[in-house]
């Protein structure tokens, strides 16, 4: 059986920075995606598009050179939706905890070769802790979908 977790440890590089030093946001989004997109595709076993992007929180500036760890798991499956909790750590090599720098949520729909959503499998929650997270998948798709009915007036659809 497909595992419901991802692990990413890496080095960040001198490419990775930004104008004030540090990693830049949008490099942090791009490992997000990419050990989101490794979670999803694990556990579908197909083909995964991102489908939603939300409640991106940054923590704390990551330092180039810096050892990376970008932990993802499946929290919560639809019919084709598979969502996925991100959590980004970074230390130095002087350090020997793991802090949080980022958190977020990523949304991915299982596709077919013609990309039409494609059924995933079930995640069933086992421990207390992954019960609370399935719990706080279902909260917060409920406030998307508050969101966006709020929203509706404002965009063209």
């Amino acid at each position: 059986m497909p595992s419901h977790k991802t692990t990413f440890q890496f080095i960040s590089e001198p490419g990775d920075v930004n104008f004030g030093g540090k990693v830049h946001g949008g490099t942090v989004m791009k490992w997000i995606d990419q050990a989101a997109y490794t979670c999803a595709r694990n556990w579908a076993e197909s083909y995964c598009v991102t489908v939603y992007v939300g409640g991106i929180r940054f923590y704390k500036p990551i330092g180039i050179g810096e050892v990376i760890k970008i932990d993802s798991q499946v929290i919560y499956t639809g019919s084709s939706s598979i969502h996925i909790m991100v959590e980004v750590y970074s230390r130095t090599f002087e350090q020997k905890k793991f802090e949080k720098k980022t958190h977020c949520i990523i949304i991915f729909v299982s596709v077919d070769e013609n990309g039409n959503p494609k059924k995933v499998k079930p995640w069933i929650p086992k421990t207390d802790q992954e019960k609370k997270l399935q719990e706080y998948a279902l909260k917060l798709k409920t406030l998307r979908e508050e969101i966006h009915e709020e929203m509706r007036p404002f965009f063209n659809e």
